[in-house]
């Protein structure tokens, strides 16, 4: 059985979900749903990120403890996932006891191959960050996330060799092209391995920060927040025995948004190679999401929460427009507009109108039961049901190569197709004469094997609407995975159709 490994970002706790974390989680949900649909044994991680400074400070400000306060954020993040309907398999907290163990195992590992040495060293730290910056990484001599001048600070810490293994990941990149996708994400990475990256500091004295992981041979540290979360993609698989981790880990499947492209690209595949441990199969990086045009931010009072959008539209309606309003890789803007656009165009006026009036029309003309096909199947039955043939080819094409966008359009073509069908064949005219019955009755069992490829393929994108409309055909659930079906076998001749209930009534 082929089987994939999806993981996400785990989520800093200083916040709350919005649009941005939903987004990734909305993908990886999508592409892990795809694969499990067609067998693929599937593990999906995701989890929150709970050490550092921030975290710390946060918590101060809020008045409560910095367990109390993880504690309730991550517990707010899985909520909102559950909420949201996302199948994660694993959810991992970095102060999950197994995790800090493993990162500690990891550390002692990387540190008795000599990987780790103590060093003074001077540098500009970005609080905000968490991090120290090169002068070549500031701009006009400030940090380029939070926009002030990094801290000059002068003290002993722990180093990784990251530059050891500059030449061998430059190497590993440049064979396998699709390591790190889209392209101008790889060639971003291969830009940096192209001049020399240095060590990277790992740890954090206890002086400034008590929040963190402690360094297993010097406990007057703790771990850079970095090094630690990283990690998480190895000691999630590993939490559930060797043999997950042996069959998982060499296929897994990176999905991170293009802020962390250093950590992910640079950072972590020479941690694996210090560490004696394959490198993941691919690195897959997002754009950014802006609202109507602008940054979201608290101040402007445009972020957008993942769960107001549920109650708003419904899920299905927003994880569409995220998913088909963006292409992988690039940014894209939400702007209610193009939301109400996209909602009524395609959700209410092609997809909700095809079932509505095919349904509508089996009940009033057959009291729902299914009619025979024409046999033989006339040239304009025959092009509704090759329509539907080359959408399912194209979306496993589009959805291996990220462009769930495209896999959307191409099924919206084949239902804008069956609605087409409905004008040219006319039903609802041929249905005034008697003898005509018959051809009426084969006309709306090919709109049926319209829905019901629909849903199929729609099902990883839209899960609750392809559920539901299934459940309107009277089909059962298990057959939402049966994509071998031929086109006229689902229905059998008198199978009952339920009646028509709105899919997504439009919105103003």
């Amino acid at each position: 059985m082929p089987h994939t490994y999806i993981t996400t970002p785990i989520y800093y706790v200083n916040g709350d979900p919005h649009l941005g974390s939903a987004y990734t989680m909305i993908i990886t949900d999508t592409i892990a749903r795809y694969y499990r649909a067609r067998g693929w044994d599937t593990f999906y991680l995701t989890g929150t990120d709970e050490h550092g400074n921030k975290i710390a400070q946060a918590a101060a400000d809020a008045g409560v403890g910095v367990k109390e306060f993880t504690d309730r954020v991550s517990a707010s993040f899985r909520a909102a996932w559950d909420m949201c309907d996302i199948t994660y398999d694993h959810f991992i907290r970095t102060t999950d006891d197994y995790h800090i163990r493993y990162v500690q195992e990891f550390l002692q590992k990387v540190h008795d191959a000599g990987d780790i040495y103590f060093h003074r060293y001077e540098g500009l730290y970005c609080f905000g960050c968490e991090r120290f910056y090169t002068p070549k990484e500031l701009r006009d001599g400030k940090c380029p996330d939070h926009l002030t001048a990094p801290t000059l600070i002068e003290e002993e810490n722990y180093f990784f060799r990251m530059s050891k293994y500059q030449e061998r990941l430059l190497a590993h990149i440049e064979a396998n092209p699709d390591f790190i996708r889209p392209e101008g994400f790889k060639n971003e990475v291969l830009g940096m391995l192209r001049e020399q990256i240095g060590d990277l500091c790992i740890s954090r004295p206890k002086s400034r920060l008590t929040w963190g992981i402690e360094l297993p041979f010097d406990q007057r540290y703790v771990t850079y927040v970095w090094f630690d979360a990283l990690i998480n993609y190895i000691s999630g698989l590993k939490y559930k025995g060797e043999e997950v981790f042996q069959k998982f880990w060499p296929e897994a499947q990176h999905f991170i948004g293009k802020d962390i492209l250093k950590p992910h690209g640079l950072f972590w595949p020479t941690m694996l190679m210090a560490a004696g441990l394959p490198l993941y199969k691919h690195l897959n990086v997002h754009g950014f999401w802006t609202v109507e045009g602008q940054k979201m931010s608290k101040s402007l009072g445009n972020v957008i929460s993942p769960l107001a959008m549920k109650e708003k539209i419904g899920l299905d309606a927003f994880r569409y427009f995220l998913l088909r309003e963006s292409v992988f890789g690039q940014d894209a803007d939400f702007r209610e507009e193009s939301l109400t656009a996209r909602y009524n165009g395609d959700l209410a006026n092609n997809l909700g109108n095809l079932a509505s009036r095919t349904l509508a029309m089996q009940d009033r003309y057959f009291k729902g039961l299914v009619q025979p096909l024409s046999n033989p199947a006339p040239e304009i039955d025959q092009r509704l049901a090759a329509a539907f043939a080359q959408a399912a080819t194209e979306v496993e094409t589009q959805v291996g190569n990220l462009l769930l966008n495209r896999a959307l359009e191409a099924v919206f073509r084949a239902t804008d197709h069956a609605n087409k069908y409905i004008t040219e064949t006319a039903p609802f005219t041929l249905a005034k004469d008697p003898a005509s019955l018959p051809r009426v009755g084969a006309v709306l069992h090919n709109l049926l094997e319209a829905l019901r490829v629909s849903c199929q393929l729609l099902s990883p994108f839209l899960p609750e609407t392809s559920l539901k409309l299934f459940t309107l055909l009277n089909l059962p659930a298990e057959q939402l995975t049966a994509y071998s079906l031929p086109w006229g076998k689902a229905f059998a001749v008198g199978h009952q159709i339920q009646k028509p209930q709105p899919l997504f009534p439009r919105i103003q």
